[in-house]
């Protein structure tokens, strides 16, 4: 019973306020020619500026330790992973940023209520997956947002995600493959899940069958009118997409 009750107090903080939210795909990158660089500090600040409830963000552990805030393994065919982060500033994103680190990420982070929903990328192994999963608490304690209401995780990597349930299991943590049932990943300790639509579209009934479990849902990236009704209408928790304005009206907010 503690257990669960620490987890529903997690979840609470993570989705309390409107029904449905709105979470910005790799910040609101889409949004003017100036800004097009997803995962760009740009993108994140008019994520903030917009009052959207989410970003999401993905991360990278490069060779000599250091969290970069990419979506690819590779940044302009540098491999992220056997790279010094040195090594990556040869080249910039469209906006003419550099690939930012962690760091910079959240210093931009901690200027708005923004939830920062940080994808954890699977790395080489298991281990340097969940070492870069330390790496990104060490750096979320020092920015003072290791706050289960400023920040949630998601990972395509079970084994992150588990890791996350035994050692952070106050903070909304969600699973994103989409190859289990919300009854496996509840066994597991994970409080979520965070599937691609087509998923749900297969399996409506999962919604309401992790809901029952007090877990969350999200639901991504859902970018077509038809897609966000069809969605809206299952009831998920959080909508990911790249059309944060088009969803908005959607959702009628």
């Amino acid at each position: 019973m503690k257990r669960l009750g620490i987890v529903v107090l997690g979840l609470l903080l993570c989705f309390q306020g409107q029904a449905q939210k709105i979470c910005a795909h790799r910040g609101f990158w889409l949004c003017d020619e100036a800004v097009k660089s997803q995962n760009s500090l740009a993108s994140l600040r008019l994520a903030q500026e917009n009052g959207f409830w989410g970003s999401e963000f993905d991360v990278h552990l490069t060779a000599d330790e250091i969290v970069v805030v990419n979506h690819d393994s590779d940044f302009y065919g540098i491999p992220i992973q056997t790279s010094k982060y040195q090594d990556l500033l040869a080249f910039n994103l469209p906006n003419g940023e550099k690939i930012p680190t962690l760091f910079e990420y959240l210093e931009q982070g901690k200027k708005s209520s923004c939830m920062l929903v940080l994808e954890v990328k699977t790395q080489a192994s298991v281990s340097s997956t969940i070492r870069l999963v330390q790496r990104c608490i060490q750096a979320l304690r020092l920015y003072d947002l290791l706050d289960p209401s400023r920040v949630m995780f998601i990972s395509f990597s079970f084994e992150a995600c588990e890791w996350i349930a035994k050692n952070l299991p106050d903070f909304g943590n969600q699973y994103l493959e989409g190859n289990k049932d919300p009854e496996t990943v509840h066994a597991s300790g994970i409080n979520g899940i965070d599937y691609h639509y087509s998923v749900f579209k297969k399996h409506p009934d999962w919604v309401s069958r992790a809901h029952a479990l007090g877990m969350s849902v999200n639901a991504w990236t859902v970018d077509s009118k038809a897609d966000m009704e069809y969605v809206k209408g299952l009831g998920v928790d959080v909508i990911t997409t790249n059309k944060p304005l088009v969803l908005k009206e959607v959702l009628g907010l």
